[in-house]
């Protein structure tokens, strides 16, 4: 038995670090967007008791360390099915790049497994199993194509108020550690919990919603986010922001051409990973 699902990416049009809790873990506001940048993910119920996962041109944690790895043991243990699992993910979201790639694979794996073992879980379910493995892992299952999050992630209130666009994602081509971000972040005092934003009627009218507090952290040490998010903006973008813990930075654009232009021009001599993208 085998089943193919695709893993979206995603983007932070806003990131708020609300406060940090008793057990570590920070409180969050944020309005996420699915893209259409996916990763293949093929899982197969195999034989045995083994959890292989392999991913061409990605080293990977050894043994059932990964996150997908991780996901297929959950479901197993949850229902308690005994057998082994095979996993394959033809990887096209940057690796630890503030696109949620890891995350979503997770998802994904979730929900083959889901229908391959017959299990019958409910969406609600599937979140809460996949908020174990990490704090993105439940707005991929929930089936939208943006959401406002809240809790560590895992609370999620649909949003649709999201104007057509595209956008560009750029990514200088090193890792940043979602972990390493979030320690290094220095909270003042607790704020007060974001509202959920009005609908923008205008691609125009999303940039000002724009806003991100791990960017403070990831560009003190890494000061190639702030070129190129000028590049961004030198290259037509109506504004331009982090995702996530980054590095990827992503430029809002009104139309596809404009959009495939500005990436082409800004892969040109630079080294940069760069795709023009739209929300799904």
């Amino acid at each position: 038995m085998q089943r193919t699902v695709y893993a979206p990416a995603k983007v932070n049009l806003i990131l708020d670090v609300v406060g940090k809790r008793p057990d570590g873990y920070h409180e969050v506001a944020m309005l996420m967007v699915r893209l259409s940048l996916q990763d293949r993910v093929r899982v197969a119920v195999v034989p045995g008791n083994e959890i292989v996962v392999t991913c061409p041109g990605l080293e990977l944690a050894s043994g059932e360390q990964n996150i997908a790895a991780r996901a297929a043991r959950l479901i197993l243990d949850h229902t308690r099915h005994e057998g082994g699992v095979a996993i394959h993910i033809d990887k096209v979201i940057p690796a630890a790049a503030g696109l949620g790639g890891g995350s979503s694979d997770a998802a994904s794996v979730l929900l083959a497994m889901n229908a391959l073992l017959g299990a019958g879980l409910s969406r609600s379910e599937l979140q809460d199993l996949g908020v174990r493995l990490g704090a993105d892992v439940p707005f991929f299952l929930c089936g939208e194509m943006a959401a406002w999050a809240t809790g560590i992630g895992e609370v999620l209130e649909p949003w649709r108020g999201l104007p057509p666009c595209w956008l560009v994602l750029v990514n200088p081509q090193f890792a940043v550690p979602t972990a390493w971000v979030y320690q290094n972040l220095r909270l003042t005092q607790p704020r007060r919990m974001t509202k959920i934003p009005r609908f923008p009627e205008r691609v125009e009218d999303l940039v000002p919603l724009l806003r991100n507090d791990l960017e403070a952290v990831t560009s003190t040490r890494h000061p190639e986010i702030a070129g190129i998010k000028a590049r961004l903006m030198q290259a037509g973008a109506l504004g331009a922001l982090m995702s996530g813990s980054g590095p990827t930075v992503f430029g809002v654009f009104a139309e596809q051409a404009a959009a495939e232009s500005a990436a082409a021009q800004l892969m040109c001599g630079t080294g940069w990973w760069t795709a023009a993208v739209n929300p799904i």
